[in-house]
């Protein structure tokens, strides 16, 4: 695993363990479109390499991931900058139908993708997980977080019904689900830890260690056991109705679009935003 990526770097600190880590700090590791499919071309290479048995997903200092990067960007065009992964295609139309496409692309389906990776992962979390940091955990099979750690999804502010891969009620149940997403409080490590989010809670100078430890652990296990046992519990979550509940929040999430395009000229309420991206989150 000798490519070089732009916005991420891999790590291979034993033989059987791939980390993946995050690289751009100066934006607090969000995540922009390079970004996402440097990771996809990451967990790639590690899902074919079969000395990998498990994978690891980190973010360099300060923070774990701050979301999506709202800001222009030299390559910001899904299906022309990068290739697509999907199959929905639609990427040039105008208004609804190459917005849903683009998000379709970069953010439901991809990270349905890296869900269904046929290896485990682990979700190494520090400082702030934030909205599309939050997708990227969720992505993982297993979170461990630092006891600095916090998590928020804050989208409602901005007048979307949460993130576009909507697994809040899986993650900590309805009724927290709900509080989580309508007052957009940051919840701490411990408190996701309490809620079955978050499988450990360890000090931040331990964090990477214990992975890595956990890591060694899982690795010990016999390949394919490891890969049948991660598709019979994501099997029984599906069986239990997961993905079409994720493809109808995403459609409520185009709606959310679609009423403040409307209401605002841009994609989201603009007084839910930084200032910082304010001006650009039509870009999204």
């Amino acid at each position: 695993m000798t490519t070089t990526f732009e916005t991420i770097r891999i790590e291979r600190p034993e033989p059987a363990i791939a980390r993946i880590v995050m690289n751009r700090p100066e934006a607090r590791n969000a995540q922009n479109l390079q970004m996402t499919y440097d990771l996809n071309a990451a967990f790639d290479q590690a899902v074919q390499d079969d000395a990998i048995k498990v994978i690891i997903l980190a973010g360099s200092d300060p923070h774990f991931s701050a979301g999506h990067d709202l800001r222009p960007a030299g390559k910001n065009s899904a299906g022309v900058d990068f290739p697509p992964v999907g199959n929905w295609g639609g990427f040039a139309e105008p208004n609804a139908h190459g917005r849903f496409a683009r998000e379709q692309e970069i953010y439901l389906q991809i990270t349905r993708r890296w869900r269904n990776l046929a290896k485990p992962t682990i979700a190494e979390v520090q400082g702030k997980c934030i909205a599309g940091g939050l997708m990227l955990a969720w992505a993982c099979d297993l979170i461990v977080a630092s006891t600095d750690a916090e998590f928020c999804d804050p989208v409602v502010t901005m007048g979307v019904c949460g993130v576009e891969w909507f697994v809040h009620p899986w993650e900590v149940g309805p009724r927290k689900a709900k509080e989580f997403l309508f007052t957009a409080d940051v919840w701490s490590a411990e408190e996701a830890h309490r809620l079955g989010m978050v499988n450990h809670v360890v000090p931040r100078a331990e964090l990477s260690a214990f992975v890595l430890a956990l890591a060694r652990k899982i690795a010990a296990k016999p390949a394919f056991a490891l890969k049948l046992t991660k598709e019979a519990v994501n099997r029984s979550v599906d069986v239990m109705g997961q993905p079409a509940a994720i493809d109808q929040a995403f459609a409520l999430h185009q709606l959310c679009h679609a009423h403040n395009l409307q209401e605002f000229g841009m994609i989201v309420d603009p007084s839910g935003l930084h200032p910082s991206v304010r001006k650009s989150a039509n870009v999204k």
